[in-house]
């Protein structure tokens, strides 16, 4: 959301007047925190991010992105991004030490929303502005949320199902974290997105959203027999897993993720080459989250809760969804 210009064409005086007025007016609830106030053009505003689990490839690929959009900013410094491994009492305490370091930003991608949210709120009333990435939290007390429309790609997910499995069939679903809202919303979206016609999950684990964890529980459906028609997983690390179970198996089942990540390893490419049916491009928010919190640490307005696009990955875009967000040449495989 741009700024408006309040000035038009009255004083300078009174218009700069007018201007800090509604600057603190948008900053000044009970649970904005304020930022501290830029000092010149020689100032660096400290940052902290606080990751969930570097082990996830999407994650892994936001922390560089992120670590490269900083960058743009020259009056931005990043800290080393902390990896809680996801383990919410470590990441507590990552935050934690952020907030006694008294960083000028704080970036959070919770591991899960209850037990981060007592440390935003701690943030929140140390006065450090939080900007909260594509995991809620259990409190209105941030700057900024910025994530994609989980419930809307479930949905998508489902859709696609249905053009797989035209006569119906059999699905398994590979969930994330049970606690984690993203994993509710794509679990959801897709049974809405599948409703009324005759597919059945016929089984349903929490992998984690890790890839070996995803390929133990495919192995342990392939063994029980059970007609398996199509997997959900929810995203393209559980989706390549159950690829290494089904092929292991010398079986061919389709099998459609979410995250399409334009990395080798990552899900367009997966597409392009047969081992998933489809995915969908769930952006890293990096760009964004650099930019918001440039625009907050100078007393810019912006969106509290900024909704992402997606896009559906198929063989006939997925070169060109490739090209489009591959960041190779910038941030590194």
């Amino acid at each position: 959301m741009s700024s408006r210009n309040f000035a038009g064409a009255l004083p300078r005086r009174l218009a700069g007047a007018l201007l800090a007025l509604s600057t603190a007016a948008a900053f000044g609830s009970a649970c904005a925190a304020e930022p501290p106030n830029a000092s010149g053009s020689g100032k660096q505003f400290v940052v902290g991010y606080s990751q969930s689990n570097n082990a996830e490839p999407y994650r892994a690929q936001l922390n560089l992105q992120l670590q490269y959009f900083a960058k743009q900013h020259p009056d931005l410094k990043l800290l080393p991004i902390t990896d809680a491994h996801q383990d919410s009492a470590t990441q507590v305490s990552q935050v934690q030490n952020f907030i006694q370091q008294k960083v000028d930003a704080l970036i959070v991608s919770p591991n899960e929303p209850a037990p981060l949210t007592a440390a935003v709120q701690q943030a929140c009333a140390a006065h450090i502005p939080v900007v909260v990435l594509d995991r809620s939290i259990n409190t209105d007390c941030y700057t900024a949320f910025i994530g994609g429309d989980n419930y809307a790609i479930g949905k998508l997910a489902g859709q696609a199902a249905l053009q797989a499995l035209p006569n119906g069939g059999s699905v398994v679903e590979l969930r994330g974290i049970l606690s984690d809202q993203p994993q509710i919303d794509r679990d959801q979206g897709f049974r809405d997105g599948i409703a009324g016609h005759d597919i059945t999950i016929v089984d349903q684990q929490e992998a984690k959203w890790l890839k070996a964890n995803a390929t133990t529980i495919t192995q342990q459906w392939l063994a029980k027999g059970d007609k398996i028609d199509l997997v959900y997983a929810h995203n393209d690390d559980m989706a390549l897993g159950a690829q290494l179970a089904i092929a292991g198996a010398g079986r061919s089942i389709p099998i459609i993720g979410i995250d399409g990540l334009a990395i080798p390893t990552g899900g367009i490419r997966a597409v392009q080459n047969g081992q998933l049916l489809t995915t969908f491009v769930y952006p890293t928010c990096a760009e964004q989250a650099a930019d918001t919190v440039e625009r907050i640490l100078h007393h810019q307005a912006v969106d509290k809760k900024q909704a992402l696009p997606t896009t559906q990955v198929t063989k006939d875009n997925a070169a060109q969804l490739y090209q489009q967000n591959d960041m190779s040449g910038k941030v590194g495989k």
